[in-house]
């Protein structure tokens, strides 16, 4: 790691030297040669180097007029290359050469299965209790809990053995932290070691911060937890998330060693929460990066060596409330992410808990995930299978020196409970919120369900009420969808179902996003039939070709205008085809459009301006 300082050419490097030979003496697998009647992957003409894929790549760009003809083949690095929120560039493939003058530690520690952690909300201490004797006997191994303030924490326990099945609070508070460590004292067997009484000095003093940890080390259970997912959940990028943890644990270390305990004993009572996404390879890099500079920090310390233990929970906030039969597919890919990047337990987040309480079903899905990511993909039989990936090892590392970076900031302004540094923190999330809500809102970062492929005819299931605190990516468009406007655009198609059914296909989902219906024309040759068609909807979008918006998309206009449609839009991009956008001219003329809506629009701003006209 790239370290402010520190010399880490200690640790093992897992990657080519210049001769191409992986370090520790094993040859490339291209200079081995296999035994006659062996299988081999590729033939001897099957080699490629960087310009013949760049050759091939670019081949395919600029059909999809993503690259100039005259354009080099070297252009498809910049074409395909994104950059993450933390403004790190992710190449669409690694190459050895990433790996230069780069360390590859932060490998996983697990060996096998990782703990399956159920997640249990609610207030009704009956009710979770019930869910969590059924989630210990279908395959959870764990129980995190997170009950609202006055809940009887033995009641919603009844029954489970805390020597086999540990449990952790999600926001505990000193009430549930004494409830807890009462019931682990009075167990007959000696507590699970996995136990956590969840102390945080970010939200509790510094006295009762350390008591509560001493207690849970005369128990022999965890006593602390970082919470990196109350940064997440309020907009966090993942190298911000890294950073504050860090500082969190580096608070976490002084007050333990200023009460007496060695920085190994204290680093041993310490668990660690990270959020998963549904983006793979930045969760599997961040889980990576983020045991690689909590090894920093304890080296800086004086300690020896003490593995992070990382829980992890897939994200809340990209969770949606529309379509949460997606939030399935999202929780997989994260589960996926999480157990690949080594993490010691994993909560999936039933997909249902957008809507309320989750209820049997979507507990039962949540840990099911990772049940057949162990017994069915064998996920966990490697322990760390994004090894020596070149991508991975370079986002790893890039993720590793943003995070440090961040660990200064906060350092440099006081440490984790300074209110110069918690003021800076807010500061930077609210920048890299207001980035994600700009590429949420053109749909550049869409959201299945959503934004995209919304399906404004779906009856959502019931949930009890609960509700949890935290940014949540798609809730501009729910709100749309929550309030439907009482009006329906018109869709004056142009020309036949093949000729107009991509823009037609493109604004009526745009439509949907914001809670908004379409009544179509259908197919038509001409004005008189789109007229016969509408029947005074004020706000009418026009979808057809450009040669149609060419041909009669001007008498058009005029005709719906005079039929009393009050603001016309146009599905694609109107002055090529000779229809200005905004233009108001004389008033004996009609002949233009008040909006338009294509690939790259702000569908936020657009889909606000569209209900504005049908309330009027």
């Amino acid at each position: 790691m790239r370290c402010p300082s520190g010399d880490d050419r200690h640790i093992l490097r897992y990657m080519t030297d210049a001769d191409g030979v992986l370090e520790g003496g094993l040859d490339e697998p291209a200079d081995l040669q296999p035994a006659e009647g062996s299988l081999r992957l590729v033939g001897d003409d099957d080699s490629y180097d960087v310009a013949a894929w760049e050759a091939a790549t670019a081949a395919v760009l600029r059909k999809a007029r993503r690259l100039g003809e005259d354009d080099p083949d070297s252009d498809v690095w910049s074409a395909l290359t994104r950059t993450t929120l933390d403004g790190i560039a992710v190449a669409p493939i690694g190459q050895p050469a990433d790996l230069d003058d780069l360390s590859t530690s932060g490998r996983p520690q697990r060996v096998g299965a990782w703990d399956v952690r159920a997640s249990l909300v609610g207030d009704d201490a009956a009710a979770v209790n019930e869910a969590a004797l059924v989630d210990l006997d279908n395959g959870a191994t764990s129980l995190l809990l997170d009950l609202a303030a006055g809940t009887d924490l033995a009641a919603a326990l009844a029954g489970v053995m805390l020597d086999l099945a540990p449990v952790t609070l999600e926001r505990p508070g000193a009430e549930q932290s004494e409830a807890l460590a009462r019931l682990l004292e009075d167990t007959a067997a000696d507590p699970h070691p996995g136990n956590n009484l969840s102390a945080d000095p970010t939200d509790d003093d510094a006295a009762a911060f350390v008591a509560t940890v001493r207690r849970a080390r005369s128990l022999g259970v965890l006593g602390a937890v970082v919470d990196g997912t109350a940064l997440h959940d309020r907009g966090a990028s993942d190298a911000q998330e890294l950073g504050w943890t860090m500082a969190v644990g580096v608070h976490h270390l002084r007050l333990l060693t200023d009460a007496g305990l060695s920085v190994d004993e204290a680093a041993a009572l310490v668990e660690f929460r990270y959020a998963a996404t549904d983006e793979q390879f930045p969760t599997i890099a961040k889980l990576r990066a983020a045991r690689r500079l909590w090894a920093r920090v304890l080296e800086a310390s004086g300690a020896g060596d003490v593995p992070q233990r990382q829980h992890v929970v897939t994200s809340r906030a990209m969770m949606s409330r529309n379509d949460p039969w997606v939030n399935m597919l999202r929780g997989t890919v994260a589960a996926f992410a999480a157990g690949v990047g080594g993490a010691d337990a994993i909560t999936v987040v039933p997909f249902d808990e957008r809507l309320g309480a989750p209820d049997a079903l979507g507990r039962r899905i949540a840990r099911n995930t990772s049940s057949l990511l162990i017994e069915e993909s064998h996920v966990a039989a490697v322990t760390d299978p994004a090894g020596g990936s070149y991508a991975v090892e370079k986002l790893t590392d890039d993720l590793a020196v943003a995070g440090w970076a961040e660990l200064g900031r906060i350092e440099s302004a006081g440490g984790a409970v300074a209110a110069d540094a918690l003021a800076g923190v807010e500061e930077r999330v609210a920048a890299v919120r207001a980035a994600r809500d700009a590429g949420i809102a053109d749909r550049s970062r869409p959201l299945t369900g959503v934004s995209e492929f919304p399906n404004l005819d779906e009856v959502l299931p019931e949930r009890a009420p609960w509700q949890r605190p935290g940014v949540h990516y798609a809730a501009p468009y729910e709100d749309m969808r929550s309030a439907p406007a009482g009006r329906p655009v018109f869709l004056a198609t142009m020309g036949s179902v093949a000729a107009h059914t991509a823009r037609a296909t493109f604004a009526t989902n745009l439509f949907a996003a914001g809670g908004v219906a379409v009544e179509a024309a259908g197919a038509t040759t001409g004005v008189e039939d789109v007229m016969a068609a509408y029947t005074g909807q004020p706000v009418v979008c026009l979808a057809g070709t450009d040669a149609a918006y060419a041909e009669w998309g001007t008498d058009l206009v005029a005709g719906l205008r005079a039929a009393g449609a009050t603001y016309v839009v146009l599905a694609g991009r109107p002055g090529a085809v000779g229809l200005e956008t905004g233009l108001r001219p004389s008033s004996t003329s009609e002949v233009y459009v008040d909006d338009s809506c294509a690939m790259g629009v702000d569908a936020l701003g657009f889909l606000g301006r569209i209900r504005e006209e049908l309330s009027k």
